[in-house]
């Protein structure tokens, strides 16, 4: 669902407009295999992290936010002196199952090619058609490159983190499944890398499997659980409520597509035919329940439709804005879109807020992010489908009000019990929370040099006995 270890992944656009041309023009290209490789990228999301909105497509140069730093994707179009031109399949290969480029340097898993790895040969080898017949060569490096703090600088040390995490077995069907279920665990698994950002990372960042797809913070907003729990994740949605979920971001009564979600169907799910998605929905269905603690009931049921704004008539504004009640907020920011007892739009197209798992999960960094940067939509092409579903707020109002009107929207629609605090609202405005992996890394090569000179120290030391 979510594309990549992508840390808030950027916008991007979807528009290969005169791509058919050059298949049909590229000598010796099989345009059958560079068509169903054009289909396999899509899938993978592959331009929304190589691409820059304005910018020619896979031409890299979007800075994609992690808790290490920022890495800046590269230039994967079949340029010979900026992209992946002189690569040949098995470097392609290399690159996208193995995260090893042709030079031998290791790709950081911003690049999940730990879900590629799951992509068969023969998709593998349409992806390269793709890539070297169907996209434009642009002949130029992205202006930054990525630069990240010592020890993760060095690539090399990505070897060592292989060996331990990535499991480099492509895909094998589950003879007892039928082929919907295997078509939409190899999508899930592989292409679609769902796991990259719904499945929560260990200290060294890896998923943990244990978990998979419970959940996880990316960047400021949160991949939500999608397992098949009926509480937490998706066990109450049916399979149409999901595929029509992929294809368009909003399933009635259940929630909507923002952030990176929304980037992902943009630019990736809602192209993918009827078969697949109802495949991937298949499969999702099936993935083992995992349920967090809080959710007593369906985050989807939670709330009611009311308001509070009786209490606020006639009554002045403070003077102090920041003192402003949560009805005062409501009214005055929200209600003339989602109206006065929080029902939405009467077009539909601005859902209610409650039943709504937006306001029901048990973490409540998506509805700050929601208010603070709105909600978007593109038409895959990179113009705004719907201009701002929702217009941001970070501009106009304050960490203080933010948290007043979050909770207000909570207590009224959502789960009372879960809070918006001054210190969440403060770390996703300013980008979300610092990793302490840095430290770490770097504490720990202190304690292995010291342990090393210990260890000379007491070899040193039998020698001179020995002599």
């Amino acid at each position: 669902m979510m594309a990549t270890f992508r840390m808030a992944v950027g916008v991007a656009l979807l528009s290969l407009v005169a791509l058919p041309v050059l298949a049909a023009d590229a000598p010796g290209a099989d345009v059958r295999a560079i068509e169903r490789g054009r289909y396999l990228a899509t899938a993978g999301d592959c331009i929304a992290c190589h691409s820059v909105p304005g910018g020619k497509p896979m031409a890299g140069g979007l800075a994609l936010a992690t808790p290490l730093g920022a890495i800046v994707a590269t230039n994967i179009t079949p340029s010979t002196t900026h992209g992946i031109g002189n690569y040949t399949l098995q470097q392609f290969s290399d690159a996208l199952r193995r995260g090893v480029r042709a030079d031998g340097a290791h790709l950081y898993p911003a690049m999940p090619y730990t879900a590629y790895a799951k992509v068969t040969d023969d998709d593998t080898a349409a992806l390269y058609a793709y890539f070297m017949h169907g996209v434009a060569a642009v002949d130029t490096a992205p202006a930054k490159q990525t630069d990240l703090p010592f020890p993760f600088n060095i690539r090399l040390s990505m070897a060592l983190w292989n060996w331990l995490f990535l499991d480099t077995k492509p895909f094998v069907a589950d003879a007892s499944k039928s082929m919907e279920w295997n078509r939409g665990a190899y999508l899930a698994q592989g292409l679609a890398h769902c796991t990259t950002c719904h499945t929560p990372r260990n200290a060294l960042m890896a998923e943990q499997l244990s978990k998979e797809l419970g959940g996880a913070d990316l960047g400021t907003w949160h991949a939500p659980n999608i397992s098949s729990d009926v509480n937490s994740g998706i066990g109450s949605w049916s399979q149409q409520d999901l595929a029509s979920y992929l294809r368009t971001g909003r399933a009635a009564h259940r929630g909507q597509a923002a952030g990176p979600m929304a980037e992902a169907i943009d630019h990736s799910l809602k192209h993918l035919s009827d078969a697949d998605l109802n495949a991937v929905a298949h499969y999702l269905k099936s993935v083992p329940a995992i349920r967090d603690t809080a959710d007593t009931k369906p985050v989807t049921q939670w709330g009611q439709a009311g308001d509070e704004l009786n209490a606020i008539r006639g009554v002045p504004l403070p003077q102090n804005l920041n003192k402003m009640s949560g009805a005062q907020l409501y009214d005055a920011q929200c209600a003339s879109c989602h109206q006065a007892r929080g029902e939405g739009s009467f077009d539909g197209s601005l859902p209610p807020l409650f039943h709504n798992s937006v306001t029901g999960r048990s973490n409540s960094n998506n509805l700050v992010m929601a208010i603070l940067d709105g909600v978007e939509r593109q038409d895959g092409k990179g113009n705004h489908a719907a201009g701002h579903l929702m217009p941001a707020f970070r501009q106009t109002l304050s960490d203080e009000q933010i948290v007043t009107l979050g909770n207000y929207v909570q207590k009224m629609y959502g789960n009372p019990a879960i809070k918006v605090t001054a210190e969440q609202v403060t770390t996703l405005r300013n980008g979300g929370a610092p990793s302490n992996l840095i430290g770490l890394a770097r504490a720990g090569i202190i304690v292995g040099v010291l342990v090393l000179l210990a260890l000379l120290v007491w070899w040193r030391g039998r020698r001179r006995k020995a002599v």
